[in-house]
């Protein structure tokens, strides 16, 4: 039976919150828009007059696609050329979803989405369900047909993972903000020394080229090794500007709740630094630069507000 307007009304009512589980789950807008619209076309032949709780019903539908994505995407990363990181969504991107807890805006974090890598598929979209969207284990059991005790096992299992990794405190975003403008001024300074002193002793920095754009396979580690990568990255160089397709414009922002800096090139965002800011100082550096992973940024980018640059880099 054809789909009536209430119906795709319906659905499309439910796709911002679909698409937050989505990403969330598969750490990719592009595949996170692809899951939504295998979930339409699921809807669109079911005889829905039959399903007496839509939102259920499209919840489950949509998490055991991303399962299977999950479960092929491990295989894929396999052969990744590099270091695979997230793709990061500028602030405003609705398909970050709800953030009226801490615990909402810490499950689209860039540090924690990067974190839940290293969870299995189910434990992964038991945390997602439970954490970011606050669904009861009764509810998650149903949709990933497992018993209620299973669930919470499952989470807290997740969860000691994912708080494992997040050991340090985090500051403020006012304070977060300040520590990225000294270290983008310490790094544009050529000296060493000022961008140690912000960087913890383990600092790290990661990057991800999708074999597209140059970044190093394997992460540097250690303040002084950061450093001098940094200190590298911001120094003129007339091939750095060729490769970018210009002199990037470097703005101070927010990407998946926490600060970031930008590079935009003619309007296009050409890199994504997630900085990892915590009470001793920058412990991580996640940059995206993979062109396939920054579309959607450019997009919101476009659409949205910001002031003017703190530098031109290169």
């Amino acid at each position: 039976m054809p789909l009536t307007v209430q119906d795709v009304d319906r659905f499309e009512a439910a796709r911002p919150r679909l698409e937050a589980i989505a990403y969330r789950l598969l750490g990719s807008a592009s595949e996170a828009e692809d899951a939504v619209q295998e979930t339409f076309l699921r809807w669109q032949s079911a005889d829905v007059r039959r399903i007496e709780v839509p939102e259920a019903w499209l919840t489950k539908v949509l998490t055991n696609l991303c399962l299977n994505q999950l479960t092929s995407a491990r295989a894929r990363r396999e052969t990744y050329v590099g270091q695979w990181l997230p793709e990061p969504l500028l602030d405003g991107d609705p398909m970050l979803g709800p953030a009226d807890t801490a615990e909402q805006r810490e499950s689209v974090s860039y540090a924690v989405l990067t974190l839940m890598e290293r969870l299995s598929p189910h434990e992964r979209a038991v945390y997602v369900l439970r954490e970011a969207f606050d669904y009861p284990h009764r509810e998650i059991a149903e949709i990933l047909d497992l018993t209620e005790a299973a669930s919470q096992q499952i989470f807290h299992r997740a969860k000691k993972h994912i708080t494992a990794g997040k050991a340090r405190a985090e500051v403020d975003e006012a304070a977060a903000r300040r520590i990225v403008e000294e270290f983008l001024t310490a790094a544009t300074s050529g000296r060493i020394e000022p961008l140690v002193r912000l960087l913890t002793a383990d600092a790290v920095s990661i990057g991800d080229g999708g074999g597209k754009v140059p970044a190093r396979a394997k992460p540097f580690e250690g303040a002084l090794a950061v450093a001098k990568f940094m200190r590298g990255l911001f120094k003129p160089a007339q091939s750095k500007r060729a490769l970018a397709g210009g002199s990037p414009e470097v703005h101070v922002t927010t990407a998946n709740g926490g600060p970031a800096v930008v590079a935009v090139v003619d309007g296009r965002v050409v890199g994504i630094m997630c900085l990892e800011v915590t009470a001793e100082g920058i412990a991580a550096f996640r940059s995206q630069v993979n062109p396939d992973k920054l579309e959607r940024a450019t997009e919101v980018w476009a659409a949205t507000e910001h002031g003017e640059p703190l530098f031109h880099a290169f």
